[in-house]
């Protein structure tokens, strides 16, 4: 009986699969340059730019993860997001009249503009790196997700997803990216809602059970305003002051530099609709945090009441107690809903790491625009989605001893985003600082953050703070002892 259910719900996973991979490659149609495939020729409206900036943000890492933090934890995690709403606000100042004073196609130009191809090219390899690293934590956990479905190894499981998704997003482009995360995400997010209730209804007493052991046992807290100059405090991952200040950083440095953000916010049709888009994208994102945290907690007061043995890998309890307790159909459904954050957030790295390595470092060694080119830059962009596809399967394939997959993938973006957020920082408000001192500000914003992290306890939402501080400030000294800044032209 039960292996007939369980063939349910993995027909109930199949279709989807079949359904969403054929959705996405339906957007090949009408694709005849590079504005096209990379920025969907900015015909997307705002509210799906912003489920996609949402879907991104969150992914299978917030899915898998954010349950653990709270299960062993409590809700202090919620504290970054008030950093998010901050980094957001000064991001819709400071980056986006920049990236929509002319045609863009990767936040990287910006810095070829006000520095010149050696910046441009260093910040685009910042974030090739980054990204790729980040982006196979995420790869990983997907496995974490197929394994428990379908009793397979870590190895096919990754096989299976990246080439579905790579399918897709091969065909599509930015176009099938904006809106298969709508779908996906408004999937992912229906199925932590039926998950949560299912839970509740799995607990005597429900909520206010729930409410009576989660807050005897300290789950509950969400803020701890305490601070203290030593080393011990800034230890600390989740406090207020380092939610709001590594929240805002991070946000800065992801958001207003990271290609795979910035994508989607120049394939809005203006920059007042990038701008709406990126405000309430925050407004998803705190309320999804919050849902994912919540069945954490929920999930903590059952295994008490069950008196059930704690996982060994706290990202798999979300989704084994999925697997092996909601009802027939209703466990399909979730795990698809998991599947769909995963694919959403892979079709938007592989076509970001394609469109940074085609215009910042191939396309300009190429002739003016003309039909033959965009035809043959076209064919190159899906060429580079492949490459990328398969270096982020072989990454994934490594990250299985890096630990929780949530702070993993944030913890090796905080290295590297805090350089790129200080560069674009002096090229926006600074005048003086040249392409020199810009590259000695990275150089020594990476020295200081390797130090940190090597030679410190200090916590990983300190990180992009101290790189991006440490780089802006390095840049700017440096400005008075070499030539000064000279405007590249566009």
């Amino acid at each position: 009986m039960r292996h007939s259910m369980r063939i349910l719900d993995l027909a109930v996973i199949l279709v989807y699969l079949i359904a969403i991979t054929w959705f996405g490659a339906r957007f090949r149609k009408g694709q005849a340059t590079l504005a096209d495939y990379f920025l969907g020729g900015r015909h997307a409206p705002w509210w799906a730019i912003s489920l996609s900036i949402a879907s991104a943000e969150t992914s299978t890492l917030t899915i898998v993860g954010t349950p653990g933090l709270s299960f062993a934890g409590n809700l202090g995690f919620l504290q970054i997001v008030f950093g998010y709403l901050l980094g957001r606000l000064l991001i819709s100042l400071l980056f986006l009249p920049h990236y929509f004073s002319g045609q863009m196609f990767t936040a990287y130009e910006l810095m070829r503009r006000r520095f010149g191809e050696r910046v441009r090219r260093l910040a685009a390899a910042v974030f090739l790196f980054t990204r790729a690293l980040a982006e196979g934590v995420r790869v990983f956990a997907i496995s974490l997700v197929i394994s428990i479905i379908l009793g397979t190894g870590e190895t096919a499981s990754i096989i299976l997803i990246v080439c579905l998704t790579l399918f897709y997003t091969f065909e599509g482009g930015m176009t099938a990216v904006i809106w298969t995360d709508v779908v996906q995400m408004c999937l992912y997010v229906l199925g932590a809602v039926v998950s949560l209730f299912v839970i509740l209804s799995n607990i005597p007493g429900g909520w206010n059970h729930v409410v009576r052991v989660a807050g005897q046992a300290g789950k509950l807290q969400i803020f701890d305003f305490g601070f203290s100059p030593s080393m011990q405090y800034f230890s600390q991952k989740y406090t207020f002051w380092a939610g709001l200040a590594g929240g805002c950083f991070l946000t800065m440095a992801s958001h207003g530099t990271d290609q795979l953000m910035v994508q989607r916010l120049l394939s809005a049709r203006d920059e007042a609709q990038s701008r709406l888009a990126l405000l309430s994208s925050w407004v998803m994102i705190a309320f999804q945090f919050s849902l994912f945290l919540a069945i954490g907690v929920m999930l903590y007061v059952y295994y008490q009441d069950r008196n059930l043995v704690t996982p060994g890998v706290l990202d798999r309890i979300y989704p084994e107690f999925v697997w092996r307790h909601l009802p027939v159909g209703v466990a399909g459904l979730v795990m698809a809903a998991i599947l769909a954050a995963a694919m959403a957030n892979l079709s938007a790295a592989l076509n970001s790491l394609a469109s940074t390595t085609v215009i910042d470092f191939v396309r300009r060694w190429n002739g003016p625009g003309s039909t033959e080119n965009e035809a043959r830059d076209l064919n190159l962009a899906r060429g580079m989605t492949v490459v990328w596809g398969v270096i982020l399967a072989a990454i994934g394939m490594l990250a299985r001893h890096w630990g929780s997959v949530l702070e993993a993938g944030l913890s090796i973006a905080s290295v590297t985003l805090g350089l790129l957020l200080g560069v674009f920082l002096l090229g926006v408000l600074t005048t003086r600082v040249g392409e020199w001192a810009a590259i000695g500000g990275v150089l020594v914003g990476l020295a200081t953050i390797l130090c940190v992290r090597r030679f410190t306890p200090i916590a990983w939402t300190w990180w992009v703070l101290i790189g991006s501080t440490a780089t802006f400030a390095a840049g700017y000294a440096a400005s008075f002892f070499v030539f000064p800044a000279t405007e590249t032209p566009a």
